[in-house]
């Protein structure tokens, strides 16, 4: 069936509006988007599964080959791709190597050799729930019998979905969000998602740019069952990828009991729990509320691919106090298991308290400097973009910005944002398009900020490149075509967002020529160094 549709389906430009009157069937897995179907011929070696895995691909993972084929090196490859498409922390590889190499993590004791528990080893799994309990800021000590370990939390939530839902029933979550949970759900589970649409615009309840609302919740799962669809659980990322949104513990509150009321599962994705690195933020665990609105049906997940910059150690660990289902995936760490080796080291780790109650070298030394160089890098881009005129989130957590670069989309359409996406590929840089988080609006763009000074500079540098070229190909355009309004509320006025204008088009052809002057000093100011040499603060 997943093998016809492909087949069947072709390209076509999307908005919203489009999205939202298709039947739930289709929006569940856009495949199009997912999928590379041109030029598709069935293997006779492989099921209708195996085919359909084996192109069961998008953007990312041919932007991810793409940038592994011609990787930037400063030395040995200088025009290589920089990737600011991967969700990875580069800024802190001096401080773990030297951590992972001291003499503790060096033990290879024989049951470290043999089969474990497929839980994970108890030492290690003490060792989590101790650490969960401590950062989460747990009401009361977390219990190791409720950790379960696997290789990563791409295998979690494969693990997850596989046991919570039959094949072909659905979980909710909102968009735009980090598309690899797709391929984790579908490809072994044949579980699918059901979008919560997200856009920019700040109407109703909403009070910031993409905000996930209980009224958004209720209308996608209500829109759901009225189709035959079973819905089982409900995905929420905290901090969320793309935005960077923190979820405050009232919004917990409100996406808990609204699970309640509906008997659906949670799954709750905290792997950025410790990347908050500006202290007028703070991190609420769902395993620090007082009390659960539903604790048989909540999941939290977190892992040190992302907090400790080690996405090559695949680890990542479950916490649920329904023995159901931390059993039920604990038969799949037959297949997803952590090597015993790396658990001591993880354990290790996770327990480096020194002489104080708290992790000593953690607290004292990893997180303080993880903290400031994710910050230096953050302001480091974000006033790249500030002077290009580029409106972004302003958040501050995650390794990444969600930039809204819908004014460089002539027709606005999911085409065109992918035709930029391969422009900047082109130019020697990796982004990740919106349609690869399943955004509804087109142009919305991730940058990965959490890298080396010099790869930023030089990748900003590419990026305002193809921008600038972007921007007198449209100019251009506009002074031979008839002047037409843009689309309605193409961006958002907000102090959420920065920067962001409505990018209306001149009212009448007699105005091209201030376009051309707006276009002329927009060059010039950019050029020149006035902007960094006259800032407001030595006006002040």
């Amino acid at each position: 069936q997943a093998l016809s549709e492909i087949e069947g389906t072709g390209g076509r430009g999307s908005n919203l509006q489009e999205m939202r009157v298709q039947p739930l069937a289709k929006r569940r897995v856009d495949l199009h988007s997912l999928c590379n179907p041109s030029g598709f011929q069935r293997s006779p070696y492989l099921s209708a599964r195996g085919n359909f895995a084996s192109i069961f691909q998008g953007s990312t993972e041919e932007g991810y080959k793409a940038y592994h084929a011609d990787k930037y090196d400063e030395d040995k490859n200088p025009n290589g791709i920089i990737n600011f498409g991967t969700s990875e922390n580069k800024l802190c590889f001096d401080l773990m190597s030297k951590r992972l190499t001291q003499a503790d993590m060096n033990l290879m004791d024989p049951s470290l050799l043999q089969y474990p528990d497929w839980k994970g080893h108890l030492f290690l799994r003490e060792e989590v729930a101790q650490f969960l309990t401590y950062y989460c800021k747990a009401p009361a000590p977390l219990k190791a019998e409720n950790v379960i370990v696997l290789n990563g939390c791409g295998s979690l939530f494969s693990a997850l979905a596989t046991v919570l839902c039959d094949p072909g029933e659905a979980v909710l979550i909102a968009t735009p969000f980090y598309g690899g949970i797709t391929q984790s759900v579908f490809l072994y589970g044949n579980v699918k998602l059901v979008y919560v649409y997200l856009d920019s615009k700040i109407t109703g309840t909403s009070t910031r740019p993409f905000q996930l609302t209980v009224e958004k919740l209720e209308k996608a799962l209500q829109d759901a069952r009225a189709e035959g669809v079973s819905v089982k659980a409900l995905i929420l990322l905290n901090p969320q990828n793309p935005l960077g949104d923190i979820y405050s513990l009232s919004e917990l509150r409100d996406y808990l009991e609204f699970a309640k009321r509906h008997e659906l599962h949670v799954i709750v994705d905290e792997i950025y729990m410790l990347s908050v690195f500006d202290e007028s933020a703070t991190f609420h665990s769902v395993l620090g509320m007082d009390r659960l609105p539903d604790p048989q049906r909540t999941h939290v997940m977190w892992g040190i691919t992302k907090d400790f910059a080690v996405s090559g150690i695949r680890f990542g660990t479950l916490y649920t106090e329904n023995q159901d289902v931390a059993n039920a995936v604990a038969s799949l760490c037959y297949f997803h298991g952590v090597c015993g080796p790396v658990q001591h080291k993880v354990a290790q780790l996770l327990r480096d308290r020194g002489e104080s109650v708290a992790p000593y070298w953690i607290n004292q030394v990893y997180l303080r400097a993880n903290r400031a160089r994710l910050k230096a890098a953050h302001t480091y881009v974000t006033d790249e973009l500030k002077t290009l005129g580029v409106p972004f989130l302003n958040r501050n957590a995650g390794f990444f910005v969600w930039i809204d670069f819908r004014k460089y989309l002539k027709t606005g359409t999911f085409e065109e944002e992918l035709l930029l996406w391969k422009r900047f590929l082109d130019n020697k840089v990796l982004l990740s398009c919106g349609k690869a988080f399943e955004c509804s609006e087109p142009g919305w763009f991730r940058i990965i900020f959490a890298d080396k000074t010099h790869r930023l500079q030089l990748g900003m540098q590419r990026i305002r490149k193809v921008l600038e070229e972007r921007e007198q190909e449209i100019l251009a355009e506009e002074k031979e075509q008839p002047c037409q309004s843009d689309q309605d509320g193409k961006a958002d006025s907000t102090d959420e967002v920065i920067f962001v204008s409505r990018h209306q088009d001149p009212a009448c052809a007699s105005s091209s020529s201030l376009g051309d002057l707006i276009g002329l000093l927009q060059q010039q100011m950019r050029s020149s160094d006035w902007l960094q040499k006259n800032t407001a603060e030595q006006f002040a």
